[in-house]
């Protein structure tokens, strides 16, 4: 009886123990996860595109020696000329006239330059196609100086110093710069006008002046040929010379030896009513009050108060 008992209990705790093992018929089972669903577009951004950055400009590549320059470009011949100013220069070919430019001429000139270190060209009249006129108060120390050693026909080569010239430095890419050395031929020679001689009447225009109702006051120096007056809109070529009531001579086409051309609607109101009063060939005097010139106290440098103009009208370009 007792065995038969043991026998049971331990197939009772062995049906125990199997059906403890087993999951639940209704146990929910363990599976992979599922993958996360990928995360939605952004929205479109307001922001502008942002450009990439441009890529650097190559260097230009530097000009290339002239192989017609000069072999003596840094070294003048022992019997060169040598000024107390550091110039150096040298007459290639004998000239046949006898005067010699003046601070102040106009030359006529056919040249080439060249940077004396690199022997690049810069500059010459056959690249221009033609001779070239110059103001010798405008053309640099050195070129000047050695242009007032010469006479019409001679042909020189000038060693200029980089202080009678452009510097040492250059002011910007292609621009000469250091000692420069220059073949020039001396073609031609033409002295400055002689300045315009100051009115007498600056202050007072005489009895048969005439006056417009704005105040502007004129005088016909020389009558004109034309039949034609320029319209308020017209571009004009003139002669003038102008003063302030001192006697000081402020501007003048005159003594640039040069006309100079103008839009009337461009110009000072008093110059604008005047000039359309004129014809061709004719020659005025013009007394501008203030307020149709630049006023009592215009910017400095600028002419103030009344000022008188002589002023002849070559032609109308329109």
């Amino acid at each position: 009886m007792r065995a038969h008992l043991l026998a049971l209990t331990l197939a009772l705790l062995a049906a125990a123990c199997a059906s403890s093992s087993l999951p639940p018929a209704d146990a929910p089972r363990t599976i992979e996860p599922a993958e996360a669903p990928p995360p939605p577009d952004p929205p479109p951004s307001s922001e502008p595109v942002q450009p990439l950055e441009p890529l650097a400009a190559p260097e230009p590549a530097p000009p290339a020696r002239d192989p017609g320059a000069p072999a003596d470009l840094t070294a003048p011949p022992a019997d060169a000329e040598r000024a107390q100013s550091g110039l150096v220069s040298k007459v290639l070919q004998p000239g046949t006239g006898t005067e010699h430019p003046r601070s102040d001429d106009f030359v006529t000139v056919n040249f080439a330059g060249w940077m004396a270190d690199s022997g690049v060209k810069f500059d010459s009249s056959d690249d221009r196609g033609q001779a070239v006129v110059f103001a010798l108060p405008k053309v640099v120390k050195g070129f000047g100086e050695g242009l007032q050693l010469m006479v019409v026909g001679e042909k020189r080569r000038l060693w200029i110093p980089g202080s009678l010239a452009y510097g040492d430095n250059p002011r910007k890419f292609g621009n000469p710069y250091g000692p420069l050395v220059f073949d020039v031929q001396l073609v031609g020679i033409r002295h400055p006008p002689e300045a315009p001689t100051v009115p007498s009447d600056l202050n007072a225009p005489p009895g048969d002046a005439r006056k417009t109702s704005s105040g502007l006051v004129y005088k016909v120096l020389r009558p004109g040929t034309g039949k034609v007056h320029p319209k308020s809109r017209s571009n004009v070529e003139v002669h003038y010379s102008g003063w302030t009531l001192d006697g000081k001579m402020f501007d003048s086409s005159v003594l640039r030896g040069e006309t100079a051309s103008f839009p009337l609607n461009g110009v000072i109101r008093g110059w604008t009513e005047g000039v359309q009063l004129m014809v061709v060939g004719e020659k005025a005097r013009f007394w501008i009050p203030a307020k149709l010139a630049y006023g009592d106290s215009p910017s400095a440098g600028t002419p103030s108060g009344t000022l008188v103009f002589d002023i002849e009208l070559v032609s109308i370009k329109d």
